[in-house]
């Protein structure tokens, strides 16, 4: 009998366990109760902060990017989109190691990769995490309808792109197979 009440124990101890593990793994965090303009983030060398309110008037292209991915000559394409557009859009590169440990470079390796190879001109930012306990602000909002009013997004790989609109609203995301140049994200861009 006591045996069978140990195994019982024991038995509801692992059921409570686990079942504490997956509430809290399911666990959000809070809501952030700013709007995109009231987000910043440091620039990639840390010297400046890159504040979301002086691009106003503009659409946002933020991008979570990789130096070693299969993705990463979309590079190019970013830049030429922000060229291409760069009256009316700004485009922002957030690297990030979360997916396949595929930036790990310190910022002025990742600044070199992306001028040399790539002439980047476009604005990156700080490293950052987009998904997990220490998700980025920035990337809070853009992932959470509880923060962009308009959808959950599950950020699956690197080279996922959110178009916020000039007024700072979540317009759409497209992930990482949609390349810079493609004929919706072009619509979606010059829309007034």
């Amino acid at each position: 009998m006591k045996k069978s009440m140990i195994y019982g124990l024991a038995l509801a101890l692992v059921v409570f366990g686990l079942y504490s593990f997956i509430n809290k793994s399911k666990q959000q965090l809070p809501p952030l109760k700013k709007s995109f303009y009231e987000l910043s983030i440091k620039s990639l060398d840390g010297k400046s902060t890159i504040n979301m309110s002086s691009f106003k008037g503009k659409k946002i292209l933020c991008v979570n990017t990789a130096s070693q991915c299969g993705f990463t000559r979309q590079y190019d394409g970013l830049e030429k989109l922000s060229q291409k557009y760069k009256n009316q859009l700004v485009v922002i590169g957030f690297p990030c190691n979360q997916f396949g440990e595929q930036e790990p470079w310190e910022a002025h390796r990742i600044e070199e990769f992306c001028k040399a190879r790539y002439g980047v001109t476009f604005l990156l930012t700080q490293k950052i995490d987009v998904k997990g306990d220490s998700t980025n602000e920035v990337y809070q909002w853009l992932t959470r309808k509880q923060n962009n009013n308009e959808k959950d997004v599950k950020i699956r790989w690197n080279f996922g792109k959110f178009l916020i609109s000039e007024k700072g609203k979540f317009i759409e995301y497209f992930p990482s197979d949609t390349e810079p140049d493609d004929a919706k994200l072009a619509e979606l861009i010059e829309k007034k």
